[in-house]
């Protein structure tokens, strides 16, 4: 079975109504190949302070970022993986980091929420504690898209092989692997750690990518790529805004 796929790539503000706005072109881009379309982690915003982030994150059964993106996966037909939403769950006010797979007619398939917290000092003068904001997530997530099981993670979870070993194990035929990396740990790991990803499961790999500077004064890598279970790139984004395909 063959399968059209998107990856996205671009840099989102620190206002989610502005980023979906930013983003609603390249989407109707996208679908006009695709039947997968992939946005990156903070597919809707990257708040400027853990404060912003605090006020501004969506409850998860009211979040209108995630009706936005239902009604563009209606709109055009598509499966429309949301990288990542930061949204606060009901049950107990908690923040997290979570995936969101809609499928065609805009209901929600699958969530999965990051495991693995960006608890790290990369070197590029400011230092980064996930955990400090957001639950991590505990469970992997497989999603079945007719008959092609995709398995989801999120940014930081590409440093940890056993997760991907895990969803392969499960019979994950594609991985995705949406993320904000940033710049400088996005030029010495980013590539070979997809690709390394990639052969060792014999999966493919999509990897939508922020780029470009935030709110925060963080610089994101870029780079989306979707990778063959061989290694191959088979497309890679060039700088700014873009959308990558492979079947």
């Amino acid at each position: 079975m063959n399968l059209t796929v998107a990856a996205m790539q671009y840099c989102a503000s620190d206002n989610s109504a502005a980023t979906l706005a930013h983003i609603k072109p390249l989407i109707a881009k996208a679908a006009r190949t695709a039947r997968l379309i992939c946005l990156p982690e903070a597919a809707t915003f990257l708040a400027a302070s853990r404060a912003q982030l605090a006020e501004r994150a969506e409850w998860e059964d009211n979040s209108a970022s995630q009706k936005k993106l239902a009604a563009l996966a209606r709109q055009h037909n598509v499966w429309l993986l949301a990288g990542s939403l930061f949204l606060r769950r009901r049950q107990d006010h908690k923040l997290v980091n979570r995936s969101v797979l809609f499928a065609p007619d805009g209901q929600v398939i699958a969530n999965y929420d990051k495991i693995h917290m960006f608890d790290a000092n990369v070197g590029d003068g400011q230092h980064y504690c996930e955990s400090d904001s957001f639950a991590a997530g505990a469970t992997p997530v497989i999603a079945d898209l007719g008959g092609i099981k995709l398995g989801m993670s999120i940014c930081y979870d590409l440093r940890f092989a056993h997760l991907y070993r895990q969803l392969a194990r499960d019979g994950a035929h594609i991985l995705t692997v949406p993320a904000a990396f940033t710049a400088v740990s996005g030029a010495a790991h980013w590539h070979v750690l997809l690709r390394a990803r990639a052969i060792e499961t014999g999966c493919y790999v999509i990897a939508p990518a922020q780029c470009g500077i935030h709110s925060d004064g963080r610089q994101t890598y870029g780079h989306a790529l979707i990778i063959s279970p061989w290694g191959e790139i088979l497309a890679e984004a060039d700088d700014g805004d873009g959308v990558i395909t492979a079947t």
